[in-house]
């Protein structure tokens, strides 16, 4: 009964607001590789620049900008937490592993053609 209950909050993990039919499926298609580069790091700023017209990469480029800024505080939170111990800095690596994971369900999103909000800190927008 408990691995049922675990899959089951596993599998609501990304059961995420979906907007994908507010986007023009043109857009969606002509902007798939700079939504997939939103979320690799830094990247972030190449859809930003370069498909500022589309509101599909902007949308990817919002979530990709969200988890780079978390990846930076998880940065600054592990190093803090390693300093003060080793076995604290294993609460970092499960926050990189975290980072890892919702990067894959960006990426997948995005090749996929859905605009779809990463768990966690998908309500978050820093971008318009």
């Amino acid at each position: 009964m408990e691995q049922n209950d675990f899959n089951q909050q596993l599998s609501n993990l990304n059961n995420t607001p979906d907007s994908t039919g507010a986007f023009n499926p043109n857009d969606i298609s002509n902007n798939k590789v700079m939504a997939i580069l939103a979320y690799f790091g830094i990247l972030v700023l190449v859809p930003l620049f370069a498909a500022k017209e589309s509101p599909f990469a902007r949308f990817h480029a919002n979530q990709g900008l969200v988890l780079f800024v978390a990846s930076i505080v998880c940065c600054i939170v592990a190093a803090v937490l390693s300093s003060i111990s080793s076995w604290l800095g294993l609460i970092g690596t499960i926050l990189y592993i975290v980072i890892v994971v919702l990067a894959i369900i960006g990426i997948i999103n995005a090749a996929t053609g859905k605009a779809k909000q990463l768990p966690l800190i998908g309500g978050i927008q820093l971008i318009k």
